[in-house]
C-alpha cells in the first residue's frame, strides 16, 4: 500500500465552507478523508458528495452503537452511500456487529457498490486505565482492547480502531490481515491536545498500523498541504 493511501485526514472542522476548502487544498496528496459525527450531523451528505466528487474516499466515522436491528439498518444506509470505511463500537456486542456486517453487505449490494471496510472501535484513544476503572472495568487498556478485537473479528469485522500502542499486540494475536486503523496520531511537531494514548506516524507504522488518522496537526497547520506531505513522508 502506498504511503498516500495509509493517511486518513480527519475533517474535524465546524464550518462547511472551510471544510470544503480543506478537501480541495489537501486533495493533491490525501486520498482518504474521515467524516465524524460532528461534521456529518452538521453538513450531512453534502460533505460526503464533496469528497466523492473530488475522487477521494470516505471513512464514515459515526461509531454506531445501538440495538442490532437499528445498527443493521444504519449500516445498510451508510453502505448505500458508497463509503470506503465505516465503524461500530465493539461495546455494542457481538450480535450488533454481526448484524452490522450483514446490513453493510446488503446495502452495498443494493446500490451496486463495494462493501466498505468494517471496523470495530475498541478503546478510545482519549481513555486510559483510570477512565476504564471509572466505568467499572478494572483491567488494563491492552487487555480490554484484545478482548474487544477478538469480539470484532468473530463478528465479521475487517479490523479495529485502536491506539498504535496496541497495534503490535493485535497483529500478533489476530494476524497481519486483520486491519488496524490508528487515531490519536500526533507528529513530533504537534501538540497531543485531548488525546492520551498517542504515538507519532513513524511509531504507528513501525508498530504495524495499516492506516493512521491525523486531524488537527494537518487541518490547523499554517500550510495544511505541507503538513500532510510531512506526515506522508514519515509514513514512507
Amino acid at each position: 500500500m502506498n504511503a498516500e493511501n495509509r493517511l486518513i485526514v480527519a475533517l474535524d472542522i465546524d464550518d462547511r465552507k472551510k471544510c470544503k476548502e480543506m478537501i480541495k487544498i489537501l486533495s493533491p496528496e490525501v486520498e482518504i478523508f474521515k467524516v465524524g459525527i460532528a461534521p456529518f450531523t452538521d453538513f450531512g451528505d453534502d460533505i460526503l458528495n464533496t469528497i466523492s466528487s473530488a475522487g477521494k474516499k470516505v471513512f464514515l466515522d459515526l461509531k454506531f452503537h445501538d440495538i442490532p436491528t437499528t445498527v443493521r439498518k444504519a449500516a445498510f444506509a451508510a453502505a448505500k452511500k458508497g463509503v470506503f470505511m465505516m465503524n461500530f463500537h465493539c461495546f455494542g456486542g457481538a450480535a450488533m456487529m454481526t448484524e452490522a456486517a450483514v446490513g453493510a453487505k446488503e446495502g452495498a449490494r443494493a446500490a451496486e457498490k463495494k462493501t466498505p471496510i468494517l471496523l470495530g472501535v475498541t478503546v478510545l484513544t482519549s481513555m486510559d486505565k483510570r477512565d476504564l476503572a471509572l466505568i467499572g472495568m478494572n483491567t488494563s487498556v491492552k487487555e480490554k482492547v484484545a478482548e474487544l478485537a477478538k469480539l470484532a473479528k468473530q463478528a465479521g469485522m475487517d479490523g479495529v480502531v485502536a491506539s498504535a500502542e496496541e497495534t503490535q499486540m493485535i497483529k500478533e494475536i489476530f494476524g497481519k490481515e486483520f486491519l488496524v486503523v490508528t487515531p490519536g496520531i500526533r507528529p513530533a511537531w504537534a501538540a497531543s491536545a485531548d488525546q492520551k494514548r498517542v504515538l507519532t506516524p513513524l511509531e504507528a507504522i513501525a508498530n504495524g498500523s495499516d492506516y493512521i488518522v491525523v486531524g488537527r496537526p494537518i487541518t490547523q497547520a499554517e500550510d495544511p498541504l505541507e503538513a500532510a506531505r510531512k506526515v506522508i513522508n514519515e509514513i514512507r
